[in-house]
């Protein structure tokens, strides 16, 4: 059974209180410890990337299905860019950018990447126990 747990919009200035948000529900859901940094931390990585590349705002869905926990964000920007395939491994050197999709993949399980011209939509859930 699927059951929606949050759907919100967000823009640039709100990620914090959003962060909070996604933590507090999260809880509610049962992720808890390690499960439940790790998974905030996706979901904060993939909101920061929708808000510095995909538009400046976004909306995130969180859902409940099979006993998982999944996180969709969506934005509107120019999409990802032609040739990305998705890095499996960490940008090289000391950069600070370009670690989102990748801690992503590292964090949660079942990660997908839908991006076009219209926006890109990531969705992913909380790593299972």
């Amino acid at each position: 059974m699927c059951r929606q747990v949050l759907c919100t919009s967000f823009a640039r200035g709100r990620i914090t209180s959003l962060r909070r948000t996604v933590t507090e529900h999260a809880g509610y859901e049962g992720l808890s410890g390690r499960h439940l940094e790790d998974f905030v931390l996706a979901v904060n990585e993939i909101v920061t990337n929708a808000v510095v590349h995909g538009g400046g705002h976004g909306r995130l869905l969180l859902w409940s299905h099979d006993g998982r926990l999944w996180c969709e964000v969506a934005d509107e920007g120019p999409g990802l860019p032609a040739g990305w395939m998705g890095h499996t491994r960490p940008p090289a050197g000391f950069e600070f950018r370009g670690r989102g999709l990748w801690l992503t993949r590292m964090l949660c399980d079942q990660i997908t990447i839908v991006s076009g011209p219209r926006g890109t939509t990531v969705t992913f859930a909380a790593m299972g126990e």
